[in-house]
Formats: structure tokens, C-alpha cells, sequence
């Protein structure tokens, strides 16, 4: 005799319990993934906020100009040239303090501008035009109407940066237009125009840069008149 098998008791199947591992697994899985997911995206969002930070910040220390630029002229052995610029700045959308300590003085003599033995200087200002490139000029700072007597550019201050590109005669005071010395290299390692360099005529460009020790620079652009007088304001 022959014995017939049932087609259904040759099947198998999965149990209950290998279902509940197979469903914990893809769980786990999943959990990582989001875990993974979520810390990625976390991290992400950090870097950007701190980056976004970091822009508010400099954002915020960065300088202005007020007003006009005033170039003062020099008179060198019969040769009309500039010998400083003087603008205003005060700080940006209420900005943080900026440190202006200035690593020169000056008192009106002919000796200006007299050198700040010791200064610890941290805003540097830097000139160009098309022959020449100073990364560090002597400049000196008038505070204009109300300040706390300090060297820090707070809300609601306005100082005045005169850039030296040459010194004033010795022999002059500062009622004569004339600046007959070139500028020498100082222990600071700042310099004007040196004898070597190229002064300033009718129609040239320059450029002034005042870079703060935080936050964005300031820049200034401006071309002499085809006159130049004792004084005048570069709009």
C-alpha cells in the first residue's frame, strides 16, 4: 500500500517570535538612521548659527565714515603735493567698541606727527595708488564732540584719522601748507612716502584702508582735483 503525504504538512512556515525579531531589527535600523539623520542635521544647524553669529559679529564691530575726506596740501621744494588726509568714522548700527588706539600723536607743531613710544596699536590703515603700496602708515586720531577719554570707538563717538604720508617741515608749524621731509621707517616699522617713493600729484587716485582688529574694514577711495589747494575736501 502506498501512503499519500499531505501537501499541507509539508509546509513551513515562520513563527510568531521570528516575525517579532525580524520587526525589531528593521526598528533598530531604522533608529540608527534617524539618529544619524536628526545628528547630522543638528550639527548642521550649529555651524550655520555660528556662522551666522560670527557674521553679526563682525558685522557689528565694522566702522563708518561722517562726513567728508580732507587732503591738506604740501608744498615740497616748489612741488605742490598732499601730505595728509583726514576723514571721520564713528561705529556701525551700534556696533561694538572699536580699538583706535593710534600709534601717533599730533600737537600742532612742526614736528607732527610725533610717534607713540610704546603703543600697543591694533587698527592699522594701509595706502595705495598706481605706483606704490604701504601696508602700514603713521596716523594720528582727534576725538570730535563727546568721548569717555579712552581709545575705544563706542556708540555715539566720532573720531577724526589723519593719515600722514608725509611729515611736516620741522622748521613749519601747522599754520604753513609745507612738509618737505619724506617719511622714515620708525621702530613701529609704519612709513609715508620714503625718498624711493612716488608723491601725490594733480588728478592722481589713492586709496586708504582702515582695518579695525575685529570686524569689516574701511575703505576709501578718492582722486585729486587738477588744482590743488591748502585744504580740500575730497567729495
Amino acid at each position: 500500500m502506498f501512503r499519500t503525504i499531505s501537501r499541507e504538512s509539508s509546509q513551513r512556515g515562520i513563527t510568531g517570535l521570528e516575525t517579532a525579531i525580524i520587526l525589531i531589527a528593521f526598528v533598530v535600523v531604522a533608529s540608527v538612521f534617524a539618529f544619524t539623520v536628526l545628528s547630522t542635521g543638528i550639527f548642521a544647524s550649529e555651524k550655520s548659527k555660528e556662522t551666522i553669529f560670527a557674521g553679526i559679529q563682525e558685522t557689528k564691530s565694522s566702522l563708518e565714515p561722517r562726513g567728508s575726506v580732507v587732503a591738506y596740501k604740501a608744498d615740497r621744494g616748489g612741488t605742490d603735493t598732499i601730505y595728509k588726509v583726514s576723514f571721520i568714522v564713528s561705529s556701525a548700527v551700534n556696533g561694538e567698541p572699536v580699538d583706535l588706539t593710534p600709534p601717533y600723536t599730533s600737537d600742532g607743531s612742526g614736528t607732527d606727527p610725533d610717534i607713540s613710544s610704546g603703543a600697543e596699536y591694533k587698527a592699522v590703515v594701509s595706502y595705495s595708488d598706481q605706483n606704490q603700496f604701504m601696508s602700514d602708515v603713521p596716523w594720528s586720531i582727534d576725538w570730535l564732540g563727546n568721548d569717555n577719554s579712552d581709545n575705544l570707538l563706542e556708540d555715539g563717538e566720532k573720531a577724526e584719522i589723519s593719515v600722514w604720508l608725509l611729515v611736516r617741515d620741522t622748521t613749519e608749524l601747522i599754520t604753513s601748507s609745507s612738509a618737505t621731509s619724506f617719511w622714515t621707517v620708525d621702530t613701529n616699522g609704519a612709513s609715508g612716502i620714503l625718498s624711493t617713493g612716488t608723491i601725490l600729484d594733480k588728478n592722481d587716485k589713492f586709496s586708504l584702508t582702515l582695518s579695525p582688529p575685529d570686524g569689516a574694514t574701511l575703505n576709501i577711495e578718492r582722486t585729486l582735483p587738477s588744482r590743488l589747494d591748502a585744504i580740500m575736501d575730497l567729495k
